[in-house]
């Protein structure tokens, strides 16, 4: 497998280090706000399923299991509803991963009762911190998916 260009990410002058940096200020608001780590990690790993994105799977299914993500919540992952392996936040982080992930797939306005059911889990700082990780790992998938990037070893070098 080859990809069909490199990453644009790498190609563009400055856009691979506006992104890590885009990234990194992601991480730091979420664990700042209490977002626990391993729920970015579901979150990234959900969004990265809904795309199709190989190389994002692979990268954060590893920092998941890092990060205490338990086996049957990454085989479950898919089905997260009809899974008992994840809690009430999780499942609030994920619904609003999907929605944010699956905007065109509905009529009208990002759901009402997806919202109401994250602010019930997490204060504003919090949830600012996780629509902007959701937007950035779209971003990545969509970086990714477009121009076929490969997963593969390589990977494990940037789960932190």
């Amino acid at each position: 497998m080859q990809p069909r260009t490199q990453n644009p990410a790498q190609a563009v002058p400055g856009a691979m280090d506006a992104l890590l940096s885009a990234a990194k200020v992601g991480k730091d608001a979420a664990a700042k706000a209490g977002v626990p780590i391993s729920t970015l990690d579901l979150v990234e790993t959900r969004s990265s399923q809904i795309n199709g994105c190989a190389v994002c799977l692979d990268m954060h299914t590893r920092a998941a299991k890092k990060h205490g993500i338990t086996e049957p919540q990454l085989h479950t992952l898919v089905a997260w509803r009809d899974s008992p392996y994840f809690d009430e936040a999780q499942r609030a982080a994920l619904a609003l991963a999907e929605a944010g992930t699956r905007l065109a797939d509905r009529p009208g306005d990002f759901p009402d009762e997806v919202w109401e059911m994250a602010a019930k889990h997490f204060d504003e700082p919090a949830l600012a911190a996780l629509v902007l990780n959701i937007a950035l790992i779209n971003a990545w998938n969509r970086l990714n998916v477009i121009t076929g990037q490969v997963a593969g070893e390589w990977t494990a070098n940037y789960v932190s």
